[in-house]
């Protein structure tokens, strides 16, 4: 059974304000997110799932479903802040979604095999998508609990517009995964990359470092977990009355490591991401695009 690809397309972009998603930065109008399906496909990816939230409904379906008809089936689930579990009900005054992990948690429903987990408004890059399907693919029938982690060179992910938000990850001698801690605020200061550590303070890291771009692979029993430990989540008083919080992936991954629930393969890659983080991002993408396609990475029309 070929993998599916599920985007989480739910984001506002609020730094960048707008609808990043449907921004178009290609030759003849094309988004990130359609680089991103033209890889997959390329790379043996069988179906498409789209989380998104339900008022983008209308716009999505006539400005991106309707560009892949006749290439790959889709299905569209959505994310909104009162989608939560028996018990539970959303703080008053909450407006921001729950995070990545919730948004995932959507999916669950309709993805029923292999999966991989991307942002739909960031630059993975082909071999990114090679080495994701080929793991994803390779799985034996009915495998739980082996998960992967195409892992970016923290040096090849920032930004010059301002502070990122990384996964910043440790792994074994054989390359899995031992920890990923989401930071806040990366950026290149005085010719280092350094982040805000626990205690406020910058720190240094080495150019090399693995960081998280949320592109992950898991399997269906992935599902179970993460509603598991949403509940134990939403049970922590500090979470449900920091009007802020959010269950990201590697919360959930970095505690399903811990405990020895699983592993995660880090997939290590030498691309080059990018996106638009803040306005000032975009002609830089733009160029970054035009490039690839004057080398014959991509052709001039996608679909």
């Amino acid at each position: 059974m070929k993998p599916t690809l599920f985007l989480l397309a739910a984001g506002m972009g609020s730094r960048y304000g707008g609808l990043k998603q449907l921004d178009g930065l290609g030759p003849n109008g094309e988004t990130i997110m359609d680089y991103s399906i033209y890889d997959a496909i390329k790379a043996g990816f069988g179906k498409l799932v789209f989380v998104i939230r339900k008022d983008f409904e209308q716009d999505f379906r006539e400005k991106i479903i309707s560009k892949y008809e006749g290439h790959i089936p889709c299905e569209l689930v959505f994310q909104s802040i009162d989608a939560l579990p028996e018990g539970f009900t959303c703080p008053e005054g909450r407006v921001k979604p729950w995070g990545t992990n919730h948004a995932v948690m959507m999916g669950a429903p309709v993805i029923n095999e292999p999966f991989a987990v991307i942002n739909c408004d960031d630059f993975y890059g082909s071999d990114s998508y090679r080495s994701m399907a080929q793991f994803l693919s390779s799985l034996p029938e009915g495998s739980k609990n082996r998960y992967a982690m195409v892992g970016f060179r923290v040096g090849n992910t920032l930004s010059e517009s301002g502070t990122v938000s990384r996964g910043i990850c440790g792994t074994d001698e054989n390359r899995m995964l031992t920890s990923v801690v989401e930071r806040t605020k990366i950026q290149r200061m005085d010719g280092e990359v350094k982040y805000i550590d626990d205690n406020g303070e910058w720190t240094a890291t080495p150019e090399n470092t693995p960081v998280s771009m949320n592109f992950w692979g898991f399997t269906p029993d992935y599902f179970g977990y993460s509603a598991d430990l949403f509940v134990q989540f939403l049970s922590d008083p500090q979470n449900m009355e920091n009007l802020k919080s959010e269950f990201f992936i590697p919360f959930v991954v970095d505690k399903l490591i811990a405990e020895g629930t699983a592993t995660v393969e880090v997939l290590d890659t030498t691309s080059k991401w990018f996106g638009v983080t803040y306005p000032e991002d975009r002609p830089s993408v733009v160029e970054k695009i035009k490039e690839l396609v004057a080398a014959g990475v991509y052709p001039n029309k996608l679909f």
